[in-house]
């Protein structure tokens, strides 16, 4: 029995880990589209607020999952993080397929 609660740990802490590293790695690029775009001068006044709220979304998504787990709620960080990842997985196997497939959209 305390194998078995043991290994469920394990899954569960791999599981968090592995899409907190999904999570961060999207909310990286983001930062990377803000501060280049912000340093050509695209970012001002007009679209300064949307970045913001994108942003702080991605900090609560990413510091608010290790703070759930940290407070013991595992399972709702890990639905937290799959709020993010799933998109973000999708996103990434969509373009996948699209070098590899090379598709003719004629």
């Amino acid at each position: 029995m305390a194998q078995l609660r043991l290994a469920r740990i394990g899954v569960v802490k791999f599981w968090f880990w592995f899409l907190w590293a999904i999570d961060a790695v999207i909310a990286t690029v983001a930062l990377y589209f803000f501060f280049s775009l912000a340093a050509g001068g695209r970012v001002g006044a007009f679209n300064i607020f949307p970045w913001l709220a994108i942003l702080a979304a991605l900090a609560a998504v990413v510091g608010g999952s290790v703070w759930l787990r940290s407070a013991g709620q595992h399972a709702v960080a890990i639905v937290l993080l799959l709020l993010l990842a799933i998109p973000g997985a999708l996103f990434v196997l969509f373009f996948l397929l699209l070098l590899i497939l090379h598709p003719n959209f004629h």
